[in-house]
């Protein structure tokens, strides 16, 4: 789809989109994983295709490392690995399958935006996307694999506008097993407003222009600044 399309400088993929989801058990989610480096055959692929159509490419992946499986993301350029995001909070099963990610919520530099990732269920804490946007992240990319009805995609304009950042959420559709995936991609910008919504049952590929630089002033009135206003001495209770 992605070489079928009109160019993009950034395409981003589902949730764990070289292997699947709905692991029957933690055998059977080592089987389909792989390490995600130069030599992983999934992501050499992508890089090829970001060579040809000189763009980005974030996608979810089923990362082995040694013995242990992480839910990840990667950014992917035409230079190959930019930047890993392993899932921190794992959603039911997933909890028997995967560790929990151990490399924070880092950003990374893509061309002229500075980019974060999330997967998933991790829509559901505000702590993450609060941490990426303070870290400088313009767009947060968000592959996905929900199945809660529409959950994540009604709180991800308070995300953004709470935070001043673009979202993009690459959710799947269609049936695994006993999972129904509830489609609708949507791109958000920073005053919370959808730019993008996607089909709750066709595969689409979704675009539009953003300026990632609107992202950057944090002013919600001319005396009120996103993270300047906050009283860090009145969250205490909030840190034990």
């Amino acid at each position: 789809m992605i070489k079928e399309s009109e160019h993009a400088d950034l395409y981003i993929l589902p949730e764990l989109c070289n292997s699947g989801y709905n692991f029957s058990n933690r055998k059977e989610a080592m089987s389909s994983s792989s390490q995600a480096d130069k030599h992983n055959i999934f992501i050499k692929s992508l890089v090829e295709i970001s060579k040809t159509k000189n763009c980005g490419i974030v996608c979810g992946i089923n990362e082995r490392d040694k013995d242990k499986l992480f839910n990840s993301a990667v950014l992917i350029s035409k230079m190959g690995i930019v930047g890993k995001y392993r899932k921190v909070h794992l959603f039911r099963n997933e909890k028997t399958i995967f560790e929990p990610g151990d490399l924070g919520f880092p950003v990374f530099k893509f061309m002229d935006a500075q980019i974060g990732m999330l997967v998933c269920f991790d829509w559901m804490f505000p702590e993450a996307w609060r941490i990426l946007s303070m870290k400088g992240a313009d767009l947060i990319c968000h592959p996905s694999n929900l199945v809660l009805p529409g959950y994540a995609q009604k709180s991800l304009p308070a995300h953004a506008m709470n935070n001043g950042i673009f979202i993009a959420t690459a959710n799947r559709i269609g049936i695994e097993k006993e999972l129904k995936f509830t489609g609708r991609s949507v791109l958000v910008n920073p005053k919370g407003e959808f730019i993008l919504e996607g089909s709750l049952d066709s595969e689409q590929i979704l675009s539009a222009e953003i300026q990632p630089e609107s992202s950057r002033n944090k002013y919600i009135t001319p005396e009120n600044h996103i993270f300047e206003d906050r009283k860090i001495n009145a969250y205490k209770e909030l840190l034990n």
